[in-house]
């Protein structure tokens, strides 16, 4: 059993994916992090950083439980204890590559350029400019590389793609007000329209619909999300 800490936002959704695509048993424990949950002591002995997603194997290693934190980490990790979604051997260095530049790259400079269009004071138009363009590089890289593909690594479908589609999912905030947001970028849409057509992806995106999380952008969800713009209670 997999117990699978979880909020409806990207990186979880990269899990949610892989899981239905695998087929784990699998607990959802909600952790709603407009409300803090995640700097919880229970939830920070799971995942210091205090971030989603993270789960607990019941049976990791030597039959023990295992932690694992950050959504690229865990993909890895699963991907290895079921032998699926790897890819071929030979593509591993291309695969290793790819989820990485997704992790450092794509998905952070996503991650800050909706911060910068939706969640911070207005007027900081340098910050929207670089975050957004960097996110759209990364999008442009990806595309360039999907010249002729079907698939990001290999021949095969693989955590890779899971990576790249639980944030694309996400461009029409990534690429504020754009009617289209992938259609400048047309082997990245076709990437994402190909996942995002798998039988999975629908089970995926029910995950957690039965848990009433916060929606509304108060004070308290403010320092929850955001506690290193605070100064330190004394």
């Amino acid at each position: 059993m997999i117990r699978f800490y979880f909020h409806p936002t990207p990186n979880p959704a990269k899990i949610s994916l892989f899981l239905e695509e695998a087929g784990l048993p699998y607990e959802v424990i909600p952790v709603d992090t407009s409300k803090g949950e995640q700097h919880a002591p229970a939830f920070r002995a799971i995942n210091p950083n205090g971030k989603v997603p993270a789960i607990v194997d019941t049976a990791g290693p030597d039959g023990k439980e295992a932690r694992v934190f950050d959504s690229t980490a865990i993909l890895l990790y699963l991907a290895e204890k079921t032998g699926k979604f790897m890819g071929a051997a030979q593509d591993r260095p291309e695969l290793l590559s790819w989820l990485l530049f997704l992790a450092s790259g794509l998905g952070p400079f996503s991650g800050q350029a909706v911060h910068f269009q939706f969640a911070a004071p207005e007027g900081l138009d340098y910050a929207v400019n670089r975050y957004r363009r960097e996110a759209e590089r990364h999008y442009q890289v990806l595309n360039d590389h999907l010249e002729g593909r079907t698939y990001i690594v290999g021949d095969t479908y693989t955590i890779a793609d899971m990576s790249a589609w639980g944030w694309l999912d996400r461009a029409s905030r990534v690429r504020k007000g754009a009617d289209d947001p992938l259609a400048p970028f047309p082997n990245l849409k076709r990437l994402f329209d190909t996942v995002d057509a798998r039988p999975a992806v629908a089970r995926a995106r029910a995950v957690g619909q039965n848990h009433e999380f916060k929606r509304v952008n108060d004070e308290e969800t403010k320092r929850a999300l955001f506690p290193s713009n605070y100064p330190s209670a004394a």
